[in-house]
């Protein structure tokens, strides 16, 4: 059996908390990437995950100034984890019932990668690729 660990992309860049949203999408462009991990500004803990779609929902259309609102500002929700160690299927249930895109993966406390809908449909079989994006699909 797979592991999260087995499907993930290694080598997370986090955002820092006291990071500005201005920041967070530079560096998303800069990394081509479409969310990055928030970490702790003093203890490098992961502390939620902000989106490209979060930058423009509630930063742009809100109004805010981007180069002074903070990304630990930003609505979190509850951080749906994966331990590295844990069975793929167990991480991909775990994406279904949140509906997330995404799914950071640790190691103890330690960020060592994410699991994205597109390295589900490159590592696993088909079925789980389809079940995954119809319940991400869901309202």
């Amino acid at each position: 059996m797979a592991t999260a660990r087995d499907i993930m992309h290694p080598g997370v860049t986090c955002v820092r908390s006291d990071d500005t949203a201005a920041n967070a999408a530079r560096m998303m462009a800069e990394l081509n990437v479409g969310c990055l991990p928030i970490c702790g500004a003093e203890d490098d803990k992961i502390k939620g995950m902000v989106t490209d779609r979060d930058l423009v929902i509630s930063v742009m259309a809100n109004g805010k100034d981007p180069e002074h609102y903070t990304v630990d500002r930003l609505p979190q929700g509850h951080l749906i984890l994966a331990d590295a160690n844990e069975d793929a299927e167990v991480t991909i249930a775990k994406m279904r019932q949140a509906q997330v895109h995404r799914v950071p993966v640790i190691d103890e406390d330690r960020l060592v990668g994410i699991i994205a809908l597109a390295d589900v449909a490159r590592q696993m079989p088909e079925p789980a690729t389809g079940e995954l994006v119809e319940s991400i699909s869901q309202p």
